[in-house]
């Protein structure tokens, strides 16, 4: 099976990696670009690592500052009426539909200088999340959220799915936040996945979009686990084609996987 190839107008960082035999697709997999809210992995993680060693208890009351729900974009918390949120109402928040109030609300309460030490831990130099979100990037601030490597990516969530990263507990909090992602539109639209058919399969990811960048990572099992990132940047009108990239690389993601039981590569 060969990995697919994007098009001339779309620049594509990728890599899937079967865990049990280590085979391996990618394109690219070495090159930094924007991932937008798939830095939201390295946060979450930092939250899961507290979580499971007590240094952060799930029901910690984190208050949102006018300037959290201000960031527009994704997510519900800053629309809805409460102030006031626990840790793990945010921490799902983020997970299930990338929340940008939350994100924020966390990132003050961890701290960045936490998730990009996290980041330096676990082994990533391309992979980190630069600030926090903003309405709009101007002078005087990093000019994107995250960057980061398709291998980077899949490196951090081999140790996850392996259960070696933290403690099994930690790797155990971000997969489940991550199985309640909402978002399954790119790489995860190509693989065989009904969450209601008890089929065993199952999809962690975690998705990023902002102008010019589409990036999906997670983590597949199937009769085999796999771990996957994918990073699309592309110029203004070449969205779908980015997008249509992202769901190719899905494909091969299911037949590493083998999600369906006529799959035998």
């Amino acid at each position: 099976m060969s990995a697919p190839r994007g098009g001339p107008a779309v620049r594509v960082g990728a890599m899937v990696r079967r865990l049990d035999d280590g085979r391996t697709l990618s394109t690219d997999p070495d090159l930094v670009l924007p991932v937008a809210s798939v830095g939201k992995v390295l946060l979450l993680g930092e939250v899961a690592r507290r979580l499971a060693d007590a240094t952060l208890a799930p029901d910690r009351p984190v208050e949102l500052l006018d300037a959290d729900r201000e960031v527009g974009g994704t997510g519900l918390i800053g629309r809805l009426s409460p102030r006031r949120w626990t840790v793990a109402d945010l921490a799902t928040a983020v997970a299930a539909v990338s929340d940008n109030a939350a994100t924020n609300a966390l990132l003050r309460l961890v701290t960045l200088d936490a998730v990009q030490e996290l980041a330096r831990r676990v082994g990533l130099r391309d992979t980190t999340v630069h600030d926090r979100i903003r309405a709009e990037r101007g002078p005087g601030v990093p000019e994107t959220f995250a960057t980061g490597t398709a291998r980077e990516l899949c490196a951090f969530l081999a140790e996850v799915a392996s259960g070696a990263w933290q403690s099994r507990q930690a790797c155990q909090l971000l997969r489940d936040w991550l199985a309640g992602n909402t978002d399954r539109t790119m790489v995860a639209d190509s693989v065989g996945h009904d969450p209601w058919s008890g089929d065993g399969v199952q999809v962690e990811n975690k998705t990023g979009t902002d102008t010019g960048v589409r990036a999906d990572t997670g983590i597949v099992s199937g009769r085999h686990t796999v771990v996957y990132a994918v990073i699309a940047a592309f110029p203004p009108g070449a969205e779908r084609a980015a997008v249509a990239e992202l769901r190719r690389w899905g494909t091969a993601v299911d037949r590493l996987a083998g999600t369906h039981r006529s799959d035998s590569s």
